[in-house]
């Protein structure tokens, strides 16, 4: 009987497997080793129906356990003047790469659209401070030191006052620059889309310094910010690299490889990293795309812990856990003390996830049809969700008791519980 019931068992995997194959012959959408009887039958509805492992996966009833609640929502107009408004905007081609990130100073927080509009806005309320059109934007929006900065979709860099929107200076950097800036005191960074780190004068907007980096020769369509550290500028690289410069002179201090390139074509070696790296407990955690999530030590200026990954985004780390979103929206999880494995989720896999931000102890993530999730970071559970936007959601930041969530038509939403 032993043997009869393991026969039966490959026949079956057999079969899924050969499904699948005639489903989508030209791709795998998950490796065949990482796949197991367990897995397989976990995307079955109810142990009757086959779920399409191409299709994203339907959402599970859950019962909210925190009432989440919209405080508001802006809109900002593709052109306005005190008599003219458009309350719903949508930039042509939408915030496909989120690279429109709100920033905030105080009690205020900032936005910006693909069309050029630039707004300013209370916190709590959002009610307006100002709004002004500059140029149709490539990325945005950085604050910090009395101004704004922003990328006009020609390679421009502009400086706006904080105070009411004017522009202090605009320059052309000659290049794409698809992610917001990092900001120092006397110093504007950005990473361009041919691979340069630039430093700008932010009196004036003078070019200080540039790095510029192997370029491969197929990339992602999308960039990392640089981070600003003690005096030191963290910035990641698409060809897989993660480098460290003196942020007055532009030197580079050290650099190391997030991760190699292994393949034998060129889709195989595109290993990019499109997201900042973050510092927590004297570590650098950092991922890239098909490559790994490494965590480097800036005192020795090596890798010392490294796993297997392939993401897009920054990891979040809350309560001793390490969250790494994968390119299939899947979550792993890591220790922060001893770097072994915790929890997996795959219940959003295929649902094309936004960043994943923590708030009060959650894991807060956004997917394609506009729903926000609210994760438990100690188990992977899902705690509770709300329907936001008929939209995809492209970005979340939690700040103080609130989250800030931008979706692909830019609008802008804060919620809390």
């Amino acid at each position: 009987m032993k043997y009869l019931l393991h026969f039966l068992i490959l026949i079956f995997l057999s079969s899924c497997s050969s499904m699948a194959f005639w489903n989508n012959p030209e791709e795998e959408v998950e490796p065949k080793e990482s796949r197991s009887f367990i897995d397989i039958i976990t995307f079955w509805d109810n142990g009757t129906e086959e779920v399409d492992l191409s299709e994203p996966k339907v959402l599970s009833d859950i019962s909210n356990q925190e009432e989440l609640v919209l405080n508001w929502e802006i809109a900002l107009p593709s052109d306005r003047s005190a008599t003219d408004f458009i309350p719903n905007f949508s930039g042509e081609g939408g915030n496909k790469l989120g690279s429109f990130l709100p920033a905030f100073i105080g009690d205020t927080v900032f936005i910006a659209n693909g069309d050029g509009a630039v707004g300013s806005f209370n916190q709590d309320s959002g009610s307006e401070n100002w709004i002004v059109n500059v140029q149709p934007l490539a990325s945005g929006i950085s604050a910090g030191f009395g101004i704004l900065v922003v990328a006009g979709s020609q390679g421009e860099l502009i400086c706006l006052s904080q105070n009411d929107g004017s522009i202090i200076w605009s320059i052309d950097v000659g290049s794409e620059i698809l992610a917001p800036a990092a900001l120092d005191a006397k110093l504007v960074l950005v990473k361009t889309s041919s691979g340069e780190l630039n430093a700008y004068n932010i009196s004036n907007g003078s070019r200080e310094w540039s790095y510029r980096s192997q370029l491969p020769t197929l990339t992602l369509r999308g960039s990392s910010p640089p981070v600003i550290e003690e005096g030191i500028a963290y910035a990641a690289f698409d060809n897989g690299r993660l480098g460290a410069f003196q942020v007055d002179t532009g030197f580079l201090v050290w650099d190391g490889a997030i991760s190699y390139v292994e393949g034998t074509s060129e889709l195989d070696n595109m290993i990019d990293a499109d997201a900042a790296p973050v510092l927590e407990g004297g570590l650098l955690f950092i991922a890239n795309y098909q490559g790994q999530i490494a965590a480097f030590d800036p005192a020795q200026r090596r890798i010392v812990w490294a796993e297997e990954a392939s993401s897009f985004y920054s990891p979040v780390i809350s309560k001793g856990v390490m969250a790494v979103l994968e390119t299939d929206s899947t979550f792993k999880t890591f220790s922060t003390k001893t770097f072994m494995p915790s929890w997996v989720n795959k219940d959003y896999y295929l649902r094309k996830l936004s960043n994943a931000d923590t708030y009060k102890g959650s894991i807060v993530v956004g997917d394609f049809e506009g729903y926000v999730h609210f994760i438990n970071t100690l188990n992977g559970s899902t705690t509770s969700r709300m329907k936001l936007t008929r939209s995809p959601i492209k970005s979340i930041i939690a700040r103080a008791n609130n989250i800030f969530i931008v979706d692909e038509q830019f609008n802008l939403y804060s919620v809390s519980y």
